[in-house]
């Protein structure tokens, strides 16, 4: 226990499976409420605008894309996507000869073989999304999979899994 009042609350935290929560019990009016905190990072989600994927294409051929999502082990993109496909679909628009190899990258959970069809399903969903839903021309674009190939971070560790589960655009 950290702190308490035993007639009217307590506060403590628990350790368990190497997670740490932070509970309160408190008494009042004939009810007993109970708060459960998880301590865990918070979430990023960063969605590149059209520019700046444009300036990282230029500068390195490449941009790693972290707004596109996917359920565990399926590749149908998820509709939070959308704003990530929205300048995905800017950023060709605004250059008529762009083409680009979307590439689907995975942790490595699961085999090697799994990881590997997983990227490439995913990689191409993407490539289905831009055609159907922004009317992008098939043939600018190629789905690709390189599954745990090309790690940009640990995979010992849940925040290094999560970089590591990407898309990345490559000019051609």
């Amino acid at each position: 226990m950290l702190q308490q009042r035993p007639d009217w609350w307590v506060n403590g935290k628990i350790l368990k499976d190497g997670r740490e929560c932070w509970v309160q019990a408190e008494r009042g009016n004939g009810t007993i409420w109970l708060r459960i905190v998880e301590k865990q990072g918070m979430a990023q989600y960063i969605v590149p605008d059209a520019a700046a994927m444009g300036g990282d294409l230029k500068a390195t051929g490449h941009v790693a894309l972290y707004g596109i999502f996917f359920d565990t082990g399926k590749s149908e993109v998820k509709p939070v996507s959308g704003p990530a496909l929205e300048w995905i679909a800017k950023l060709l628009n605004l250059d008529a000869g762009l083409r680009l190899k979307v590439v689907g990258h995975t942790d490595m959970t699961g085999s090697m073989e799994a990881n590997m069809k997983l990227s490439q399903a995913r990689g191409e969903a993407v490539v289905q999304a831009l055609v159907k839903q922004h009317g992008i021309a098939a043939g600018r674009l190629r789905g690709h999979g390189v599954g745990p190939l090309a790690p940009v971070a640990t995979n010992g560790t849940e925040e290094g899994r999560a970089l590591n589960r990407r898309v990345e655009l490559v000019k051609e």
